[in-house]
């Protein structure tokens, strides 16, 4: 029996002169036309961008924060399924027999540093204290935040936003991609996921909303992750200069202002072009190795002078309590819970008082203690008993308020920085086979993320639980929180050292970040051709600095990521749709291609 070849025929228009020659006309002028309008509007009306934002972002969350979890884990076993099969897990991605064309450990750094590289540094301390006091078993009131026993459960979903599911949403883009470019010599753009699904009409209009989804998805969640690492970076200078001009000192603790962030952001950016336009970005190999080896020391710091077997202790049972709680973690998803739900929850003493209730019953950052000292009047006066079981009622709401702020935040950013990251894993894996990339991409890194977060965070922790640091590291903002372990770690010329060195580390892996980015959505747009020239690459860099720095502004002083958070989350729903679509299509690519061999083998068997 014969099989039909694969759909390989993918074209994609591009402009034959001008400005634009080489790139597909289309996609360019969408994806600037979404991006120059956000600009615009968060520039011209910074407030009404912000509500507007924060109220739609909101709405989505009520509505798509299941289908974020969920498609989560179906994205992680779909990867597992395909890695275990022997018919899909031995195939390479390249001719038969060809090799791998960077070293195990060259190829592990350039993933390391592209995929979490920022993250890491920016949460390594303080996700692990975030989660410490407050997470879903703190919230449900079974154990208190900030004690010994809040330890594992924290660890737990610290675990969980770091791990096998994070990896797992590069992975699914990265494997697509891959694949079709070095089994079919397909162009190494976004569409070409989707070819086994929807063939020719990929050549049209549908191929390039795709595209332009992918374009949209990759400059968002770029933005957050150097918005949160300018962040770190002014507050690495703060440690060292103490310039108090960066930094907003109104609040509890000092914080990077506005002023300082734009500051930050031009200097990285104008770094990212200037690598650009040079070809130092053909270096990324070199920088990425560099990031490695200065992450290792700033590790072995901590091993050295941290609490070291603290961390491996917690290490081995957040390990074993991770892979117990693996399933639940994958789809235990929250919905909003209604007024009317909550009312139907209350105690009929409480019945009369739900409106007053709601509130702090529902309130994921809230606790019980302040859940009663916020009510007023007849509702304050009910009995001890009836107010614990009114919180008790809220537990669902909370549970779900929880969940949309940390983890459905988590997964909305690494789908949106998926583009980036899996096309760059799909450029340095060429001639891997299925289950090597999969192990690879998946299990490898997420160990070491398990590493990071559990010996600097767990330091961090062991610090405050045994009264050393007085609640200085919780108090401090998240992205100060490291170097302030450092300062309660380590005095002398050697906090200076590590300070600066980290400041460094900081400013390298947000350059190489800028620096791919840019590189990734000029490859979409030219249909795959990896050789742009540095007048796109300047226009995108401008283009990337004005999204990051008209959504500071329209946060304002107080919260100035929210405007870029929000945006992200929203941005990143429709190429997660897409991401859906790319599961199916390579499940049906990878069935159909096993068909297909098995036909050669036995035509030439029969021959």
């Amino acid at each position: 029996m014969s099989h039909k070849p694969p759909f390989t025929a993918l074209e994609i228009r591009k402009a034959a002169t001008g400005f634009y020659q080489g790139h597909s006309l289309e996609i360019a002028l969408l994806s600037k036309g979404i991006m120059v309008a956000l600009v615009i509007w968060a520039l011209v009306w910074p407030a009404n961008a912000n509500g507007v934002l924060g109220s739609l972002n909101w709405a989505l969350l009520e509505g798509f924060n299941s289908f974020y979890i969920i498609i989560v884990g179906f994205f992680t076993f779909f990867l597992l399924v395909v890695a275990i099969l022997p018919q899909t897990g031995k195939r390479i991605m390249g001719t038969p027999g060809e090799k791998p064309e960077f070293s195990n450990f060259s190829w592990f750094s350039m993933m390391f540093g592209a995929g979490l590289g920022v993250g890491l540094m920016v949460f390594a301390t303080a996700e692990p204290l975030g989660l410490w006091g407050s997470n879903p078993e703190v919230v449900a009131g079974a154990v208190a935040g900030n004690t010994e026993e809040a330890l594992t459960s924290g660890f737990r979903y610290t675990f969980l936003h770091y791990g096998f599911h994070a990896w797992a949403i590069y992975v699914v883009t990265g494997l697509s991609l891959a694949y079709y470019a070095y089994t079919r010599d397909m162009p190494l753009t976004i569409r070409a996921a989707l070819t086994p699904l929807f063939g020719r009409l990929l050549n049209g209009f549908l191929g390039h909303v795709v595209d332009v989804l992918g374009v949209v998805a990759t400059i968002l969640g770029v933005s957050v992750t150097i918005g949160y690492g300018v962040s770190q970076f002014i507050d690495g200078l703060y440690a060292i200069t103490g310039m108090e001009w960066m930094m907003d000192m109104s609040g509890d603790a000092p914080a990077p202002a506005t002023v300082g962030l734009i500051a930050g952001l031009l200097v990285i950016m104008g770094l990212s072009i200037l690598s650009a336009v040079s070809g130092v970005g053909r270096g990324v190999k070199y920088l990425s190795n560099l990031n490695l080896v200065l992450s290792i020391i700033l590790l072995l710091t901590f091993v050295v002078f941290g609490s070291f077997l603290f961390a491996m202790t917690t290490y081995a049972t957040a390990m074993v309590d991770y892979i117990l709680h693996f399933l639940s973690l994958s789809f235990g998803a929250y919905g909003p819970q209604s007024a009317a739900d909550f009312a139907a929850a209350l105690p009929s003493e409480a019945a009369p008082f739900a409106d007053a209730l709601r509130g702090g019953a529902t309130n994921a950052w809230g606790s019980f203690d302040g859940f009663v000292s916020g009510l007023e009047g007849d509702a304050a006066a009910l009995p001890a008993e009836t107010l614990a079981a009114a919180y008790a009622a809220g537990e669902q709401g909370r549970q779900f308020g929880w969940q949309a702020g940390w983890t459905t935040f988590y997964w909305a950013w690494w789908i949106a920085f998926s583009p980036f990251v899996g096309l760059f894993l799909a450029r340095i894996s060429k001639g891997r086979t299925v289950r090597e990339f999969i192990i690879g991409c998946v299990i490898a890194p997420a160990l070491v993320c398990f590493a990071w977060m559990t010996i600097l965070g767990g330091t961090a922790i062991d610090l405050e639980l045994t009264g050393g640091a007085d609640g200085a590291i919780i108090g401090a903002s998240n992205t100060a929180k490291l170097f302030v372990t450092l300062g309660n770690m380590i005095e002398g010329g050697l906090l200076s050292g590590i300070t600066i060195m980290c400041v460094v580390l900081i400013m390298t892996f947000l350059v190489t970040s800028a620096d791919s980015g840019i590189l990734v959505m000029n490859t979409i747009m030219s249909g795959g051709d990896q050789n742009i020239g540095n007048k796109h690459k300047i226009v995108w860099g401008l283009i990337l600095t004005a999204v990051i720095g008209a959504l500071l502004l329209a946060a304002g002083e107080n919260n100035p990521m929210d405007a870029l958070r929000n945006a992200m989350i929203i941005g990143a729903l429709p190429f997660t749709i897409v991401m859906g679509l790319m599961c199916i299509a390579l499940a049906k690519a990878l069935y159909r291609d096993g068909l297909r061999d098995k036909a050669v083998t036995a035509a030439e068997a029969a021959e």
